[in-house]
């Protein structure tokens, strides 16, 4: 059995500028097909617009009110929100209105920086 505390996993940046913290992925677990972590983008940031090739990615938004895009669509977001993002869709989020993002990033096969392409 594998259990990881959220607190004792170190944060690092993403290639799209998210801090993140992996709860669940192939650098702390026997993971092979997905990985979990927690995202976080303070008051005023954002993710640079990008896309994953070969990952299918959810967002599960915890605390904060974002705006999110994906291909050109936008919508507001926030706690309790489940946000799906197609392998190969162009996406963003923006911690635009006023408050800190926190949420949970799944993706399906697991995240990796050379998944990660920008315009």
């Amino acid at each position: 059995m594998t259990v990881k505390q959220l607190a004792e996993q170190p944060p690092f940046t993403t290639a799209d500028g998210s801090t993140i913290r992996s709860i669940l992925d192939a650098a702390n677990a026997p993971v092979r097909n997905q990985s979990l972590a927690e995202a976080s983008v303070p008051v005023g940031g954002a993710t640079q617009r990008h896309y994953h090739r070969a990952s299918e990615e959810f967002y599960f938004l915890l605390e904060g009110r974002a705006t999110m895009e994906i291909d050109g669509e936008v919508r507001e977001v926030g706690p309790g929100d489940a946000v799906l993002i197609p392998a190969g869709a162009w996406h963003q989020i923006s911690a635009d209105n006023g408050e800190p993002l926190r949420f949970l990033c799944c993706c399906a096969p697991p995240y990796s920086h050379g998944d990660t392409f920008f315009e």
